[in-house]
């Protein structure tokens, strides 16, 4: 499986916004936090915002703030977002993948690697991966 650099870095971004949920942050904040490329995060998180993952506010007390509560966001959200198709066979979606003779079982594994994948994904909430003394913060906040 493949992870794209476009999914790690929008998920370090909201990764940021989560760990400060009442004050907007500025995309150069959040490519230097996570040491991301300033011009590649600006299209990540044009995505994310058309996605309703992000929101924003222009002008100088602007910025960026998470679309939804960190914990009602998950990695599956995140990829979807920016990827599409979690997992693709030479960019292609698995649906109605087959083959014949004996690699016939194979598109099953495939889309059984995608399930599961999607499993775990769906299941991994921004606020599980923030460290313990974020989630204080967050939760005192009740913000996200």
């Amino acid at each position: 499986m493949h992870i794209s650099a476009k999914a790690d870095y929008a998920t370090r971004a909201l990764l940021e916004l989560a760990r400060e949920p009442s004050r907007p942050l500025t995309c150069e904040a959040i490519a230097s936090a996570q040491q991301i490329p300033f011009r590649f995060l600006k299209s990540v998180v044009g995505e994310l915002r058309r996605a309703g993952l992000v929101r924003s506010q222009r002008g100088c007390e602007g910025g960026y703030w998470l679309g939804r509560p960190a914990d009602e966001i998950t990695l599956l959200d995140v990829v979807r977002a920016v990827d599409g198709e979690l997992i693709t066979l030479r960019g292609e979606p698995l649906t109605g993948l087959a083959y014949p003779g004996p690699a016939a079982g194979l598109p099953g594994v495939w889309r059984r690697i995608e399930a599961d994948a999607a499993a775990l994904l769906g299941a991994t909430t921004l606020t599980a991966l923030l460290p313990e003394d974020s989630y204080a913060r967050v939760d005192r906040k009740g913000a996200a």
